[in-house]
């Protein structure tokens, strides 16, 4: 499965993402990181330009709902059947509203990196 992890919008954290990357790459994922700064339209492409088939997003900025919101528009108006799922700082609360944007799966805060693989792993695209 080839993952292209992202950091959308202003926030400049990107440890966690990194680890991620590393985590999924010694699991047996394909991994892209497209780096900091980044527009939902530059994602978005830059999946489209590497075939990936899933979409992570890592947010710490506390700008996820809209940032998320953003996401499935830009995927409904350009009929990107990416899947995309988000981690990061993001409230146990807000797993729901994030999901109903049109997310795979939402990773709140303290998510385990084996759980995100087990998830990955356990997803009928891989």
């Amino acid at each position: 499965m080839k993952i292209l992890l992202s950091k959308p919008g202003l926030d400049g954290h990107d440890v966690g993402v990194k680890v991620l990357a590393y985590a999924l790459k010694d699991a047996g994922f394909d991994v892209f990181y497209t780096g900091l700064r980044k527009s939902i339209e530059e994602i978005i492409q830059q999946a489209e330009d590497v075939n990936a088939d899933m979409i992570g997003l890592s947010i710490l900025s506390g700008t996820h709902l809209i940032l998320c919101q953003r996401m499935q528009e830009i995927m409904d108006e350009k009929s990107a059947p990416i899947p995309w799922l988000v981690g990061g700082n993001i409230p146990h609360g807000d797993t729901e509203a994030i999901e109903g944007y049109g997310a795979l799966a939402a990773f709140p805060t303290g998510t385990k990196v084996a759980e995100v693989i087990t998830f990955l792993k356990e997803y009928p695209a891989a």
